[in-house]
């Protein structure tokens, strides 16, 4: 498949055209739509009393099947094996890692949408990012400026589908003012400068994070688009649906989790190494989380592990004082493209190593924290007490390193201006 890499960098998209081979397009149908059959039925048993006989299927304003977690994924045997076995295919995998600039890029989530059962209208525009449990916006950018994205998302549809519009180029800046007001005024109209992908069955959009994007028309015209990403690495709890796959893929499966492993340990070693106040240590670490990133890329990377000690802090002290409500919620799960391993990773460090931990970063999180509580359009957070847009000002790695000796005092407010 022909890519052009340098405009996928510069317009943070590419259309492509029959990612789904012509001749492999009806069997894959067969396959998801076997599946959504047995989710709408799985759907149908757990509705709620006041739900109506569908339940979700009937519900939401877009189903979406999850082919990666229970229940669905104990679904895959030899009849739906391809659903999964796409992800990776050459036009799929291969074009991914070869768009991330990475030999084995490894498939993060697998899902497919559906169109819901009554007419929904538009969804509001959006970048994929939560500042309040990930990085500022700005931290992303001058990620992907200075080495490349860590991970790209996909569309790709089985029957035409032209509900996706994009921002070209919004993955590398900040919100115009423009933008900023009509999302304010009616975020689900269509943007200044946003383009309609038309996809044609088979075709396929992948993006980077965080492109600003819109899903335009939820309606009930028939739609089954496939949605998922590639990273370097990704969490599987349960590999035993590998079984039931071809032998190559439960092959790449685990090996995918056997790099996950890998990073969960880097994440350990850095995190140990800011407890030791280890300098030589935690830049290594950063170097084996995300090999080649420049001095931006190191300070994201900072981040992450900053909310991933809040996270572990949580755990082993759930009534720790001054952290949102929203963030005490999102504790309870995972987010590995960030480093946050879920409940299970905060385990491996005490009580005492926790609290030591919070104290190394804490300085670090009050930097990442605005002067009041605000709210910036384009994002899928509400108001929070966390920048939306800049990282901390005039701060990088070796800043947040000399804080472990000489922590600052006084007020923890004071995030970037």
């Amino acid at each position: 498949m022909q890519l052009n890499r340098v405009q996928f960098l510069e317009e943070g998209y590419l259309v492509l055209r029959n990612v789904v081979p012509p001749s492999a397009l009806d069997a894959l149908r067969n396959s998801y739509e076997t599946l959504v059959s047995r989710q709408r039925a799985i759907w149908a048993r757990e509705r709620k009393p006041e739900d109506p006989p569908g339940g979700v299927w009937e519900t939401s304003a877009q189903p979406r099947l999850l082919l990666s977690r229970p229940p669905l994924v104990h679904q895959l045997d030899e009849q739906t094996a391809s659903a999964a076995e796409f992800w990776l295919h050459e036009n799929t995998q291969g074009v991914s890692s070869a768009l991330m600039d990475v030999s084995d890029a490894a498939v993060t989530e697998m899902m497919l949408m559906c169109n819901p059962a009554q007419d929904r209208g538009p969804a509001a525009w959006h970048r994929d990012l939560h500042p309040i449990d990930t990085a500022p916006l700005q931290g992303y950018i001058d990620d992907i400026l200075e080495a490349g994205p860590r991970y790209v998302q996909w569309n790709i549809c089985l029957y035409d589908d032209d509900v996706l519009w994009v921002v070209p180029g919004s993955h590398l800046r900040l919100n115009t003012e423009e933008e900023n007001r009509q999302l304010l005024a009616d975020p689900k109209t269509p943007l200044a400068g946003g383009v309609q992908t038309h996809l044609s069955a088979g075709d396929g959009v992948v993006y980077i994070l965080p492109l600003m994007h819109w899903g335009s028309n939820y309606s009930t015209r028939m739609r089954r688009t496939l949605h998922g990403g590639f990273s370097t690495h990704t969490l599987y709890p349960d590999l035993s649906f590998t079984q039931r796959l071809s032998s190559d893929v439960g092959a790449t499966f685990e090996r995918w989790a056997q790099r996950s492993a890998q990073m969960q340990d880097h994440t350990a070693s850095a995190l140990r190494a800011v407890i030791q106040k280890d300098d030589a240590a935690y830049r290594a670490s950063l170097e084996r989380l995300h090999p080649g990133r420049g001095e931006k890329g190191q300070m994201l990377t900072t981040v992450f592990l900053c909310k991933a000690a809040l996270f572990i802090s949580l755990k082993k002290n759930p009534d720790s004082p001054g952290v949102p409500d929203d963030l005490r919620r999102r504790g309870a799960s995972s987010h590995p493209l960030t480093l946050n391993w879920g409940p299970e990773f905060a385990e491996r460090f005490s009580k005492e190593e926790a609290e030591a931990l919070w104290k190394r970063f804490k300085p670090l999180d009050a930097r990442l924290r605005a002067e009041e509580t605000h709210f910036s359009p384009g994002f899928q957070s509400g108001p929070m007490p966390y920048s939306f847009n800049e990282m901390p000002g005039h701060f990088g790695v070796k800043d947040f390193i000399a804080g472990w000796e000489d922590p600052p005092t006084g007020p923890s407010g004071g995030g970037a201006r």
